[in-house]
């Protein structure tokens, strides 16, 4: 087979991969997508769900990037809900159920029509590196591509170990093969790498749940969408989840395997997801409780398959088997495949740039697990920008870079290259400092604009964000204008117990009020009806907007005013050659860890664990600002 030539080549067909192939795709690079199967794109590897708390809001952004994660979601999602309601906007997040299978399917389906995207089926053994410069890859079979830029999302496959209790298997997934080669070649190079570990639950044969003993769980009516674009109008039949409880006798039945458990016996010595943790970590953690909430989910429409969310373990099968056989419900149950332990390799990704570029081998970009993240979501947002950056490396020399104000992503990215991690991260509201301005809601007004410039976002995108834009416009200043009187409204208020008028005010005074929403006042709206006519776009986003914007107002001006102010100082650049070690004003932490990470901006420096706000006063001193 003659040589290869690409712009961009992707390594790992996971959630990382394949947005960063579809990234660079469609911006115009010459990509290969290469993976171990091409059955398995996409591949929910765990829990078959996309969304939840802060995640939600990252599949919204990848969408208004131009992503196809959100897509995808609302096309095999089979129960929807929008979590945290009863809290502020800032905090709501979509999650969604998905049919495994079907999600797998859907994303080969968009690949494969992608007009400058190629697919090769091998492991990638190393890579071909000169003068710390990759220039291409070698597959196990021996064959050579070249490319002008590499994207690492290998996931849990670099060494790749799985673990049932004293049962140890090489692999990446359970019955697929580890990656290896890639580790030890990056690493005679200088980069820093380290393990890490996950876990999964035992799947259950629904067919054996006593579904009668749990408790039902139904999705949201009407559902909503996680993408901007208006092409799902229907969707799947929608699943009930079930809720069950563990118990005291489940309790000692799990103790019982504590010593075989690979866990506590000194096997496995790397760290594993402090929120995400192992039924037997439970045990250990929270001792003093009698019980823990167990989610037992469908993970499809045409599959018995369940999946036990709350019941991670690594725990000898047996052991596995009889503790499940006494939880409420599953008392006959059988299972397809038991709960395992996964240690791999991830890369300390204080080594990258803000592009996710390597700071040491030139054109590498590392995406997903592979910098110590968790999560599709993580993992996807992280491949969508080094798609982008890795295309625009080669063709504009621009760097895309999202602010910290701008979206979660760029909080998940600056998070990493400046913190970096000792545990598997994940994202959180409470990791956003400006979560009134990341809402759920507006990521299309934060992004779509910044991504139709660079040539990702589609026209399509473009129109219907102006239209919203317009809407939303048009209701507040009408809200803003038009007076509702006392007589007409009071007959209306009482229904409420909200207080009653004594004269005529402002519809936006009323709109204020916590016990009213906007949906109440649509009749005294007159552009509604025109602009429900016109919508390309579900009417009810574009209400839930407008009710925001004029509740949360003061908020959200206030929050932009702290982040306009702090965000001077990412336009501070610090020179890439800075010698730390010549200031000696600065901490020791404070010169150590600046000479490691070597921040591009003062911003940046002002997040890195270690260096004081006197350490950014120096630099800035010294800086001359």
């Amino acid at each position: 087979m003659s040589p290869q030539y690409y712009d961009v080549i992707v390594i790992g067909a996971g959630h990382a991969g394949c947005e960063a192939a579809a990234a660079a795709a469609n911006l115009g690079s010459k990509t290969l997508l290469v993976t171990m199967d091409m059955t398995k794109m996409a591949q929910m590897s765990c829990n078959p769900a996309m969304g939840g708390i802060a995640k939600g809001q990252l599949v919204r952004e990848i969408d208004a990037l131009g992503g196809y994660s959100g897509i995808i979601t609302d096309k095999t999602m089979i129960q929807f809900r929008m979590l945290n309601r009863s809290k502020g906007p800032a905090m709501w997040s979509p999650r969604a159920q998905c049919d495994r299978v079907l999600f797998s399917i859907e994303w080969r389906k968009i690949l494969e029509n992608l007009q400058h995207l190629d697919f090769w089926q091998d492991n990638v053994d190393s890579l071909i590196i000169e003068n710390q410069k990759v220039k291409g890859i070698k597959t196990h079979l021996g064959i050579e591509f070249f490319a002008q830029t590499v994207i690492l999302t290998a996931g849990t496959f670099l060494n790749g170990l799985i673990h049932v209790g004293k049962s140890q298997t090489v692999g990446g997934r359970i019955s697929e093969p580890a990656s290896t080669g890639i580790t030890e070649q990056l690493k005679s190079l200088g980069m820093e790498t380290d393990r890490m570990k996950t876990g999964t639950p035992a799947r259950i044969d629904g067919r054996t749940i006593d579904f009668s003993k749990l408790i039902k769980q139904e999705g949201d009516f009407p559902i909503e969408k996680f993408s901007y674009l208006p092409h799902i109008n229907e969707f799947l039949p929608q699943q009930s989840c079930w809720i069950t409880y563990t118990n005291e006798n489940v309790h000692n039945i799990l103790k019982t395997g504590f010593n075989e458990s690979p866990l506590f016996n000194g096997t496995i010595k790397s760290i594993g997801p402090r929120y995400c943790p192992s039924i037997e970590t439970k045990l250990v953690t929270f001792s003093d409780k009698d019980k823990h909430q167990l989610f037992i989910e469908p993970e499809g429409l045409t599959t018995n398959e369940y999946y036990l969310n709350g019941f991670s373990s690594s725990l000898p099968l047996e052991v596995q088997y009889q503790a499940i056989r006494n939880i409420n419900g599953l008392e006959n149950a059988k299972i397809y495949r038991p709960g395992y332990a996964i240690e791999y390799d991830f890369f300390q990704p204080t080594q990258l740039l803000p592009t996710l570029e390597s700071k040491i081998i030139e054109n590498l970009y590392f995406a997903g697990q592979v910098n110590g993240t968790t999560g599709y979501e993580e993992a996807a947002a992280q491949g969508l920008m080094a798609g982008i950056n890795a295309h625009r490396k080669i063709f504009s020399n621009k760097n895309f870079i999202l602010a910290r104000d701008e979206a979660y992503i760029g909080v998940l990215i600056d998070d990493l290259i400046t913190k970096g991690v000792d545990e598997p991260y994940r994202m959180f509201t409470s990791r956003a400092e400006y979560r009134i301005l990341l809402r759920q809601d507006n990521a299309d007004f934060r992004l779509t604009q910044k991504s139709f410039e660079i040539g990702l976002a589609n026209s399509e995108r473009k129109n219907i964000l102006q239209f919203k834009q317009n809407a939303i416009k048009e209701f507040v200043d009408f809200a803003n204008q038009f007076l509702v009187k006392a007589d007409e409204i009071n007959p209306f208020l009482e229904t409420f117990n909200s207080s009653l008028l004594q004269h005529s005010v402002k519809l936006s005074q009323l709109i204020l009020r916590p016990e009213l929403s906007l949906n109440s006042f649509l009749h005294f709206l007159k552009p509604y009806e025109k602009i429900a006519k016109e919508s390309p776009i579900n009417i009810s986003e574009i209400i839930e907007a407008v009710e925001i914007e004029i509740k949360y107002k003061g908020y959200i001006e206030r929050e932009q005013i702290i982040a306009e102010k702090l965000r001077r100082l990412e336009h501070i650049e610090i020179r890439e050659n800075m010698d730390y070690e010549r200031i000696h004003s600065l901490s020791t932490e404070g010169r150590q860890k600046l000479s490691k990470i070597r921040p591009q901006t003062i911003g940046q420096a002002s997040r890195i664990s270690g260096v004081s706000p006197s350490d950014i006063n120096i630099l800035l001193i010294y800086l001359g600002k």
